[in-house]
């Protein structure tokens, strides 16, 4: 068997949801191969946690979410949160031959089932230890622009990047996070202030998901003004989006625009909390360098930044309440056009590189030294 499938289930089980004995771990996985998934049972067990196994086809999800009734998805919910209070971990594994399998799902079906397994949702990140991350496939290759043996080089360096590196640079961006105030961004079209005075950051370092490496914070909600431009494309709800730009007044996002720009205010649509922003964070995982439309990678590159309308994370939250949760990335490297982060006017990271002699210890030459 592939030894790279057990280096992984290693790190997910021992390090990321630091399973012990007796724990009931939930492996839920999508279009990944059978042989990943006996590798994290076995790993499991090592252990002596008790392993459970859901397996699912996006073309069968796809089939089901196309005429399924309010009824049928409320169901399902109560019995998917049956489950997850059953369990003391959970990994997820998300594999994908199409990533646009869904998009001619409607919203209206699609904003229906984020609803209704918001309690599901809810509960796996509030009351368990969990990771989630995707397989690397031929179509993921094809989005990296990458041959699908080069990609999966790729995606295990990735995967089993030695996370410990980055805890010391993450304490200290945690640490100088909680004391700002005012934080100001700017570059390509870009010119934005808000105040994140208040709110935890929480470092993110391969406990919650794989790849990692970044550390969230939130604006207060109310205190965003000015306007972003994101140039890394984005899916979301099966469509895809370049270009973003998002024009803020009193945290409301009064303007949006995009080369879909009906679909991505028809998801801002979605209740009242999606026009506010839900998350702030700043990401640095060496390895990742380019986006490919895969959020679980895209909102780590290194040098980037993501603003995300929608629900707030409860770890640092701002009062924002939403069905939606939609990180939006801007890549700050000077291939990218540069850009720069103010902390009560302090330069802390200019072009993707950060400033602060603490804070260097987050950029690519000490994360992958030997």
């Amino acid at each position: 068997m592939n030894s790279n499938y057990y280096k992984l289930a290693k790190v997910l089980t021992q390090f990321s949801t630091n399973l012990k004995e007796g724990d009931r771990v939930l492996i839920d996985v999508l279009e990944t191969p059978e042989e990943m998934v006996v590798a994290l049972i076995r790993e499991a067990r090592k252990l002596g946690a008790i392993p459970f196994v859901n397996i699912q086809q996006s073309v069968v999800s796809r089939e089901l979410f196309m005429d399924a009734s309010e009824g049928q998805f409320h169901i399902a919910s109560q019995w998917e949160l049956a489950r997850m209070k059953k369990m003391d971990a959970y990994i997820a594994i998300r594999g994908s031959n199409n990533i646009f399998e869904q998009s001619d799902v409607s919203a209206q079906k699609m904003s229906l089932a984020m609803r209704e397994m918001k309690p599901v949702l809810d509960w796996r990140v509030k009351k368990t230890r969990w990771v989630v991350l995707r397989w690397p496939t031929s179509a993921m290759a094809q989005q990296a622009g990458m041959s699908t043996e080069a990609f999966e080089d790729f995606y295990f360096k990735v995967c089993t990047l030695d996370y410990s590196k980055m805890i010391p640079g993450m304490d200290a961006l945690k640490i100088l996070m909680e004391k700002t105030d005012q934080v100001f961004i700017k570059g390509p079209g870009t010119h934005l202030k808000f105040s994140i005075k208040g709110i935890p950051a929480i470092p993110c370092g391969g406990n919650y998901n794989i790849p990692d490496g970044e550390v969230f914070s939130c604006p207060i909600k109310d205190s965003v003004e000015g306007t972003i431009t994101f140039n890394a494309p984005t899916t979301y709800q099966g469509k895809s989006f370049d270009n973003i730009q998002l024009t803020f007044s009193k945290g409301k996002i009064v303007k949006a625009t995009s080369s879909d720009s009906v679909s991505l205010n028809n998801i801002l649509d979605s209740d009242e909390g999606a026009r506010y922003i839900g998350e702030f964070a700043i990401a640095f995982n060496p390895y990742i360098q380019e986006p490919m439309r895969d959020i679980l990678f895209d909102e780590k590159i290194c040098g980037s930044f993501h603003f995300t309308p929608g629900q707030a994370y409860e770890e640092a939250d701002n009062g924002n309440k939403s069905q939606v949760h939609w990180d939006m990335v801007s890549i700050q490297r000077p291939e990218y056009g540069g850009g720069e982060i103010y902390f009560d006017n302090q330069l802390i990271r200019k072009e993707g590189l950060f400033l602060p002699t603490a804070l260097q210890k987050l950029n690519p030459e000490f994360l992958i030294k030997d």
